[in-house]
């Protein structure tokens, strides 16, 4: 039977090579067709067969804070006394996100990255052009960063190239030529470099590299170093400075970056280099800058001048803005914050010449362009047959028919539950003025969800319960905002706290995790009923010293895989997959980051498991791909590591889904992708007119960065 089914399997492997070779040929081809407009993207409508060995379907996911950040690009001329500075000038169109710029020249013809496609590409846009031109498209890469165009030459950081171990960030310098010459990688293999700049000449390099070491987990600060390299000799580095990041030129022979001084100020710092820096390497010291007392960091140097273009924060103050220091005076002048108090900027660019100064900062309610959160927003997917939106909320659930989404706008005390229909198009208010999370909808009844209800984030002993939400389909019209819902707590009280429910596939029993025993384990209670005072309609799954949380179970009820550190209990930070049977049999752990016995395997921190229909594949958020880019750079994230990756139930396959700076989590997979039809996504105009959030750009600045020292 086992040679039977093995013969069968290579058949089909061996019907479907062939076509999938064709078909890559095809993808290819299509990739680096060379329109007039070098690199410039033709769009076509094309269809690879489907992989009867990939996964398939649709996932929902959230992205932390990123809905609102709603960025655009800006810049204002400079004035040569730094005491006058005109209104700005909006330089990008309002469409999705626009950041990291760089200008090409005084006329501020301006590269930068934008969304508007899916995930971050590099665009162009001259001055008084409406429309961006999309620049370069490296084939299988779903992120471009950091943008700079020099003598004819586009460089940029791209995380496409996978590396031979985990815990490893995939990002990496290329170059590309602007009249059509291929991309190369000038980031040696097995070496992580963020951030690139090129000197005004052309001829160096500088990049905020981690080298060849394996990333250790922070991301406070990157412990990076400084590295410059010729640009006609890419595989000839120098380390000029030890711990350093966000590097700029002055000159060809000085350079300027950020980290965080010994006294807990992030701070600009300097290093000038020899001519002959190459053979006789770096014997000065790097010098501060900036002084203590406020915070400096993304520093943009102004040619020709002792000044620098940085983004700050200061003591009283919760927002970033863009100031420019006098080196020689040791001055701050303001340049942000008379224009736009309460709104941060971010990453300063300055012109060639410099007479205009650039960065970015949210649009803005009152200005054109995009003013509405969709519900779900495309998010350009790796995989063929798998689909992927992202939701303007965390821990959606798919109804029985996939026609509906059960999902926690957000997790104040007013946050509540929400109901979006499948194509964004309409939503409505299920349950509000409670603190809801994660959520579980009946697979067999299209009119009852469970979540729970109570703190996020506490202590085992907090009052948490687990909710069954039933209400009225018949409610769910148009001319509705809010639907009455009736609300039955399953848990006793006095037990704790109870949360993360999932429903069994017959909708008769729910698991999840509970506190009531000192320690977070698994139970398995009644979805109708739930307990009773006597203890019946419950019964406990696992027990022991350690945090077993988020349980999943599978289409095909026979297991339920969760989250877990009970093989090393005293780490908090460290998360494997397991799988067991719903009777507690046949407990064991699924090995994502290497093989059992490994070093890999105890550093993963995997979290928000879900299944796949046919229950061979895993979804869920993982550390494994390291940092993508420096997180000082980009507003608050609780885990920037943090991104989607899929393998099958036995570890194998790992595959990304995900790649950016952000933390994205929660999936949902719903197992027909047929039946959400991504091509009728009603997700308005944008304008502030259908169904959806206002863009407001409330989100936070990094909550690690502190101005109490």
């Amino acid at each position: 039977m086992v040679l039977l089914l093995f013969l069968c399997r290579l058949s089909i492997r061996k019907a479907w090579e062939p076509r999938m070779k064709a078909s890559l040929r095809t993808w290819r081809h299509l990739f680096l067709y060379k329109s007039p407009s070098p690199f410039h993207t033709i769009t076509r409508t094309f269809t690879l067969p489907p992989n009867p060995m990939e996964p398939t379907g649709t996932v929902v996911f959230t992205t932390v804070g990123r809905p609102q950040y709603g960025f655009d690009l800006f810049s204002l001329s400079l004035d040569p006394n730094l005491i006058n500075h005109t209104s700005e000038s909006r330089l990008t169109d309002g469409t999705s996100l626009n950041f990291n710029g760089h200008f090409l020249d005084e006329n501020q013809t301006l590269v930068f990255v934008s969304e508007r496609s899916g995930s971050p590409r590099i665009y162009q846009v001259r001055s008084g052009d409406t429309k961006p031109e999309q620049l370069l498209a490296v084939p299988g890469s779903l992120f471009h960063d950091r943008p700079i165009v020099k003598n004819g030459s586009l460089y940029f950081v791209s995380a496409h190239e996978r590396p031979e171990k985990p815990f490893i960030s995939w990002s990496a310098v290329y170059s590309a030529g602007l009249d059509g010459k291929a991309v190369v990688r000038l980031t040696p293999p097995g070496v992580v470099d963020y951030s690139p700049a090129i000197s005004p000449s052309g001829k160096f390099i500088a990049v905020a590299s981690n080298g060849s070491r394996p990333w250790g987990g922070e991301f406070h600060e990157l412990y990076t170093d400084i590295v410059v390299f010729r640009q006609a000799e890419p595989d000839k580095r120098v380390v000029v400075c030890e711990r350093g990041g966000w590097p700029t030129w002055s000159g060809d022979s000085s350079l300027y970056f950020h980290r965080q001084a010994d006294d807990g100020w992030w701070s600009i710092f300097s290093v000038n280099l020899a001519e002959d820096f190459q053979i006789s390497g770096v014997s000065e010291a790097p010098h501060r800058i900036t002084p203590p007392g406020v915070h400096c960091f993304t520093p943009a140097t102004m040619q020709g001048s002792k000044r620098i273009a940085l983004a700050t924060r200061r003591k009283g103050s919760k927002f970033r803005h863009i100031e420019i220091f006098d080196i020689d005076s040791r001055k701050f002048y303001p340049v942000t914050e008379s224009l736009n108090p309460n709104f941060h900027h971010y990453n300063p660019f300055v012109s060639p010449e410099s007479g205009f100064l650039g960065y970015h900062r949210f649009r803005g309610e009152s200005s054109t362009g995009e003013s509405t959160i969709p519900h779900l927003d495309p998010v350009m997917s790796p995989v063929n047959e798998l689909r992927m939106l992202r939701l303007n909320g965390s821990f959606p659930s798919f109804s029985p028919a996939g026609d509906l989404i059960a999902f926690n706008p957000d997790f104040e005390a007013k946050g509540g539950l929400k109901i979006v229909k499948s194509d964004g198009s309409k939503s409505w208010i299920v349950l509000k003025g409670r603190t809801a999370f994660y959520n579980s909808w009946s697979p067999t009844e299209k009119h009852v969800v469970y979540t729970s209800i109570g703190p996020i984030f506490e202590s085992v002993r907090a009052t948490v319960q687990i909710a069954r939400i039933s209400f009225d389909p018949s409610d769910l019209d148009d001319d509705r905002e809010d639907i009455p819902a009736d609300v039955k707590i399953l848990t006793r009280e006095g037990t704790g706290n109870n949360a993360f429910p999932s429903c069994s596939p017959d909708g008769k029993s729910l698991v999840f995790r509970s506190g009531r025993s000192g320690n977070k384990n698994l139970y398995i209670i009644d979805a109708v009923d739930g307990e009773s005072d006597d203890g019946i309609g419950i019964r406990q799954l696992t027990d022991g010293p350690w945090i077993d949380t988020m349980p999943s179970w599978s289409p095909d009820g026979k297991v339920i895989a969760f989250s877990s550190n009970r093989h090393n209990p005293d780490n908090l930070d460290a998360f494997s997959i397991y799988v067991i049977r719903p009777d507690g049999s046949d407990l064991r752990r699924v090995y994502v980051a290497g093989c059992e016995g490994s070093g890999d395997v105890d550093r993963e921190r995997i979290n928000h498991v879900c299944f796949s229909a046919d229950c061979e594949w895993l979804l869920f958020t993982a550390n494994l791909g390291g940092v993508t880019a420096e997180p000082i750079s980009i507003p608050n994230q609780f885990q920037p590591y943090g991104d989607l990756f899929v393998a099958r139930v036995d570890g194998s396959g790992l595959k990304r889904l995900t790649w950016n700076g952000y933390e994205n989590g929660t999936p949902a997979w719903w197992y027909g992708w047929n039946e959400v039809d991504i091509g009728r996504l009603c997700l308005g105009s944008g304008t502030g007119t259908g169904d959806g959030d206002k863009l407001t750009g409330e989100f936070d600045e990094p909550l690690w960065i502190s101005s109490d020292l």
